[in-house]
């Protein structure tokens, strides 16, 4: 750590016309001669519906992590990953034809949705509020939820459940779900601010001259480069070079979507790719952890009774009907092949984060992550041995680079109960919980 004259307050803020630049963590935010501050811990979730390929997903052994086919994607990070097997989502189950509101909404609360069509949607405090309600209230947002399929509270969607259990990760309590957002703009406005007019035609104007956010605060960068350290010159320009790139990117995804015909419909700021848009999407969250904006998020990669296709990677079927394999080889294969291509991109969100420099490592080195599904095989709606992994390092006092077991029915929400304990929240029970998992602990 170089350590200059020039010392900025940690929450140092950048302001200028409808724009609010947070600034990463830099060498100059650390007082001359005080010890190096106690790195920021984040917490986030990403949720991949109706289960995987799971003869290609689950390692042979028990011990050291083998890394199998669906892993792959995830094999330069082998060392920070805890791949676990034998966690249950009992509360998935049911006898009406609910399974998917059920199974999205008890991978995440350990409670079964209460079936309703109406606004009376009841189901329990999601994992990632309760860590929100411990260290939300640090940052500018204490959460943050992302998706990428349109989202609506109300309605019938399954067999008389309503559409919000399959369009929301996060439930802030018992009855109030959060609405997750899959427009980049949106997000992006969220961050960094909005345009100085809500006009559209300024918009418009605003994207046709390539303006950015940073345009009004160019000044201010340009002193504040002057006055710090070369390293953190370089930390401000990397991250001020992210910005615009996913500002650019958000630009042309408006542009692209001005250019489509009229009857295909989509919300502007979406790219036209699902792949762009999912990347687009963990780059803006990268950045709200970068900027410490908010140390808690959600990211629902493919909801529950998804319609998508996937014709370019190979995988024409839309997914819910690609998960009722029917133990068909070629359809395995195919969801082979969608399995592999989710957690990819869950993988480049990991490049992305390491890449990332905060204090003295880097984002992946402070953020605990939970990935995972709330079935294994979605072809018989199977919620046990659900496939889960977490990522995390040392400092969170978990075992990585290993596959572990757990005893035969043991709640999911054991995990979940062990990651709170982690992240400094201490609770007795989550959901259905009947302990911690211990067994992930290094001590």
């Amino acid at each position: 750590m170089t350590i200059v004259g020039k010392s900025l307050p940690r929450r140092t803020v950048l302001r200028g016309i409808g724009t609010t630049l947070a600034l990463p963590l830099l060498d100059c935010m650390v007082p001359a001669f005080a010890a190096t501050p106690k790195p920021i811990r984040r917490f986030g979730e990403v949720y991949v519906s109706m289960g995987f390929n799971m003869p290609h997903w689950t390692p042979p052994t028990e011990g050291p992590l083998e890394i199998t086919r669906l892993l792959r994607p995830l094999e330069s990070f082998k060392d920070r990953l805890l791949v676990l097997s034998g966690l249950d989502s009992r509360p998935a189950e049911g006898r009406d034809g609910g399974v998917h509101p059920r199974t999205q909404t008890a991978w995440n609360t350990g409670v079964s949705a209460f079936p309703t069509e109406g606004p009376n949607t009841r189901a329990g405090t999601s994992l990632d509020q309760h860590i929100a309600n411990e260290i939300g209230g640090e940052t500018q947002l204490p959460s943050l939820e992302l998706a990428l399929e349109p989202a609506g509270l109300s309605g019938n969607c399954a067999f008389g459940y309503s559409c919000t259990y399959l369009n929301t990760l996060a439930w802030k309590t018992p009855t109030t779900p959060l609405p997750m957002e899959m427009n980049p703009r949106a997000v992006f406005e969220r961050l960094f601010g909005a345009s100085d007019s809500t006009d559209p035609s300024v918009r418009l104007r605003d994207i046709k001259s390539d303006r950015s956010v940073l345009d009004s605060v160019v000044d201010k960068i340009a002193r504040l480069q002057k006055g710090i350290a070369p390293s953190d010159r370089a930390k401000v320009s990397q991250y001020l070079q992210s910005v615009r790139d996913v500002e650019r990117r958000i630009q042309l995804a408006e542009e692209q979507v001005a250019r489509e015909l009229p009857e295909v419909e989509r919300p502007a700021g979406v790219p036209a790719t699902y792949e762009e848009h999912a990347k687009l999407m963990f780059d803006l969250l990268v950045l709200a952890y970068q900027t410490d904006l908010t140390r808690v998020a959600t990211y629902l990669e493919a909801r529950e009774l998804s319609a998508r296709t996937y014709p370019e990677i190979g995988c024409p079927d839309p997914h819910h009907p690609a998960s009722h394999h029917g133990n068909n080889p070629e359809k395995l294969e195919r969801l082979a092949l969608l399995n592999t291509f989710h957690i990819g991109l869950f993988g480049y969100f990991l490049q992305k984060m390491q890449e990332t420099p905060d204090g003295d490592g880097s984002l992946l080195d402070h953020t605990l992550l939970l990935f995972g599904s709330g079935m294994s095989d979605g072809n018989i709606h199977l919620m046990y041995d659900v496939p889960t992994v977490v990522v995390a390092n040392k400092g969170f006092d978990i075992q990585t680079g290993r596959h572990m077991r757990a005893p035969k029915e043991t709640p999911l929400t054991n995990l979940q109960l062990t990651l709170m304990e982690k992240m400094g929240l201490q609770m007795e029970k989550f959901g259905n919980s009947n302990g911690e998992l211990t067994m992930i602990s290094i001590g």
